[in-house]
């Protein structure tokens, strides 16, 4: 829901500019269409759960030296006039080779889309926002958009260019295909803890 009231829609500069005064640094907020959107702050399993795959991905990053993994919601310009910036969970990027690359290239939020973006829905998500927010981040040039649902827990793999997306669940693995050749993450992955019985899929 909206948590200002704005004479003017806002650009994604003001944006980031508004969410770096002191007192909206705590904030879990979007800008949809020129609005501040409150999206709430994630629980723990949300947390963890992005751990897992961010860890995975960037395992396979540095095993190719290709790439890099953003977590942390970081900001994506997926629309302008009117702006939109989505805070991804994780993010895999192949467009820098450095730190430095990376940080002189988003000196704000950056409207350079990631290969992969991966969403965890929260139990307040309703599903026509997170099909939205799929179409979006297609629209922007994402290669693939992984939806992960907790509740369920499976996980709806979304690819450019092919309208119907795939829902994998149980002991299915999930592949990086053409986009990331060799990746692998088995299902049971995303939700285990390294106290529990490692899964023997590979």
């Amino acid at each position: 829901m909206s948590i200002a009231t704005l004479d003017k829609l806002m650009t994604a500069d003001e944006f980031y500019d508004f969410m770096q005064q002191p007192q909206n640094r705590d904030r879990a907020c979007e800008l949809q269409r020129g609005e501040i959107i409150d999206v709430g702050v994630p629980k723990k399993p949300h947390g963890l759960i992005c751990a897992n795959i961010a860890r995975f991905l960037g395992n396979w990053a540095a095993s190719r030296n290709l790439g890099y993994v953003c977590t942390n919601d970081s900001g994506f310009i997926t629309e302008r006039d009117p702006d939109t910036v989505r805070g991804v969970d994780v993010a895999y990027y192949d467009d820098a080779a450095t730190y430095d690359e990376v940080a002189e290239s988003s000196p704000k939020y950056t409207s350079s889309p990631p290969v992969i973006a991966v969403e965890v829905m929260s139990p307040d998500d309703r599903i026509n926002r997170m099909l939205g927010k799929v179409g979006e981040y297609l629209a922007a040039g994402v290669q693939q958009v992984w939806v992960v649902d907790p509740e369920s827990r499976d996980v709806t793999v979304n690819r450019l260019g092919q309208p119907i997306p795939v829902t994998l669940a149980g002991d299915a693995i999930l592949e990086g295909g053409e986009t990331l050749p060799g990746f692998q993450l088995p299902l049971a992955e995303i939700f285990r803890l390294p106290t529990q019985t490692k899964s023997t899929s590979t």
